[in-house]
């Protein structure tokens, strides 16, 4: 007591002989006040506050005791844990823009890359390829190594968190070249040691995208062996599976099976029921997810929320003209015996390969993007207007388009029913990924059309399931855009506002988050967003990016900062969270 007494007797003559007392030091860098909080958990919000002191979550609940040195008034807003990109193809965006502004506008504060092709690791002759195709987008690439690409990203500075799965395409590529040929058990060993040291390096698990070749030369038992050294080293295979229309449930009970036989979780690349003739198919597509989940296999899925997909003209013609790379590609479709084995496969339903544009006709294939400026006109017209202009049939047009530009060229596909897409949105396994770049309308982005799900996808969720459509709860939407996705990726400290968690958090309007974007006029910035904070820094301020570099190379459980890593004897010594 006696010290008390001293204290504040030298504290008030301080005052009296004009020293001035010392204004007393913030206890939190941030306080978000006022706002109705969505804790990530799928619980009832409530109207509290949520403190933030360095990169962590310090408080959460009714009112913070203290004060912050920022203090952001979130009455009337909603505020949640950050939002995962499940599928972003970032990779080279963020290159060029650190801010990823399209996704950060919406709220993403975490990009997961690696869709079947991965940064790294990457050959002298990979990375050579990878130079000479390079379209609109243009950047050195001097990395090696998977971990190498994403501490670069960290060193140049980006605003959201970045993490990836190693791509089986791309570990193909690096020992087998882009042929149509299957790997000795030599070749399989290297295969798995390039998976492993990946893994060891950061990455969350083994991504796969079989319809494209060189992937759609893998075989079953290839990919449970690479997805078995992933589910050793405590990571998930995650695949663009075979087919998502004609061989849709035979291709789910692929992804089943790589489960069970790998030991570890599985996860469905945008899951979508593609073709008229297949939507009736998705009853028995959950069906089969949900038996498998019952009797103890990990497998969820993500999705966009629109009925095209996009890709490339790739994805109109068979694998085995495609094989040995793009540029035998396009050498063979011009001998004429060739080219029409292949327009003759293109008209063929049954021709035996994912044939996307089969399904959705020349009048729903919207070009998107050329590498040659002299094609760059015919953005945003139709295979079918491009045709007619041409004077060609349509599948003819699609070859000489390929040859011309020396791409794959980039399209959307209409392939999906919205009231699946609706259904899907409220499944409780099932999160959101972009599958698209996280650009902005200026600078080399113009240059070509995105998706617009590149600018919407996460805002639509919000806007047109959660709003307007009332598919799905508000609370239930932030759990699948955070915390499930988070669990699926054995992530820690990621997806709740939980104290102890990583600050990434969310301020936005409920009645005002709008996706603008359309298939017309794609570059355009969804709204609603207030504040986002990744890993306790303010990315965006006023619905404007600040430009810090707030994000982070997330890793995945393998990594341990040591040669050797955190790899186990078999998958099953890892507890795997449910």
């Amino acid at each position: 007591m006696h010290r008390k007494l001293v204290a504040a007797s030298v504290a008030a003559s301080a005052v009296v002989f004009g020293m001035g007392a010392s204004p007393a030091r913030p206890d939190y860098d941030a306080v978000i006040r006022g706002g109705t909080v969505y804790d990530g958990s799928g619980g009832a919000p409530f109207v509290g506050d949520v403190a933030v002191k360095g990169d962590r979550i310090a408080y959460v609940g009714p009112h913070a005791p203290g004060r912050g040195a920022q203090e952001i008034d979130a009455k009337g807003k909603a505020v949640s844990p950050g939002f995962i990109n499940m599928l972003s193809w970032a990779n080279e965006t963020l290159l060029v823009d650190g801010r990823g502004q399209s996704d950060l506008r919406q709220g993403v504060t975490l990009e997961v890359m690696g869709e079947g092709e991965s940064m790294g690791p990457l050959s002298a002759d990979m990375k050579r390829l990878a130079k000479e195709r390079q379209s609109d987008i243009k950047y050195d690439v001097d990395w090696d190594t998977f971990g190498q690409y994403f501490e670069k990203l960290e060193k140049r500075g980006i605003s959201p968190n970045v993490a990836s799965f190693v791509g089986a395409t791309t570990v193909r590529g690096y020992v087998l070249g882009e042929g149509d040929v299957q790997p000795t058990p030599a070749q399989l060993d290297q295969m798995r040691s390039l998976v492993r040291q990946s893994m060891e390096e950061g990455a969350l698990g083994l991504g796969s995208s079989l319809i494209y070749a060189p992937a759609a030369y893998a075989k079953t038992p290839e990919l449970v062996a690479l997805a078995s050294e992933s589910a050793r080293c405590g990571g998930m295979y995650i695949s663009h599976m075979r087919s998502e229309g004609n061989r849709l449930t035979e291709a789910v009970q692929e992804t089943i099976d790589i489960a069970k036989g790998s030991g570890g979780p599985a996860e469905i690349y945008h899951l979508k029921v593609a073709g008229r003739a297949n939507w009736g198919k998705l009853d028995q597509v959950i069906g089969m997810v949900e038996k498998a989940r019952a009797d103890g296999t990990r497998i969820t899925a993500d999705m966009y929320t629109y009925t095209a997909g996009a890709t490339g003209l790739d994805a109109a013609m068979p694998p085995w003209v495609q094989a040995g790379g793009r540029e035998a590609w396009i050498e063979r479709l011009k001998d004429p015996a060739v080219r029409a084995r292949v327009i003759k496969e293109m008209r063929d339903p049954d021709a035996g390969y994912e044939n996307l544009y089969v399904h959705a006709g020349a009048e729903g294939t919207l070009l998107l993007a050329f590498k040659t400026d002299k094609l760059k006109p015919l953005t945003g017209k139709t295979l079918a207007e491009v045709a007619k202009m041409r004077g060609q049939s349509p599948e003819d047009a699609a070859i000489d388009l390929v040859i011309e530009d020396g791409t794959r060229i980039g399209v959307a596909y209409f392939l999906m029913s919205e009231d699946n897409v609706r259904r899907q949105t409220a499944l409780p396994w099932v999160s959101f990924g972009s599958d698209e770049g996280a650009p902005a309308p200026e600078g080399v982005f113009l240059k070509s059309n995105a998706h617009p799900r590149a600018y919407g996808n996460f805002d639509k969720v919000l806007a047109k399931y959660v709003r307007e459509d009332k598919a799905l709860s508000l609370q239930e939407a932030v759990r699948k855009l955070s915390a499930l996705p988070a669990a699926n990726l054995s992530l820690k400290d990621r997806g709740l506002l939980k104290t102890g968690y990583f600050a990434d958090v969310v301020v936005f309007d409920p009645a005002k988050v709008q996706d603008h974007a359309t298939y017309e006029k794609p570059h355009q910035f969804s709204t609603g967003m207030s504040y986002v904070l990744v890993n306790g820094g303010v990315a965006l301020k006023d619905g404007e990016p600040t430009g810090a570099a707030t994000g982070r190379f997330v890793r995945g459980r393998a990594w341990t900062g040591a040669p050797g890593g955190g790899c186990r004897a078999k998958a099953s010594d890892w507890a795997w969270a449910k």
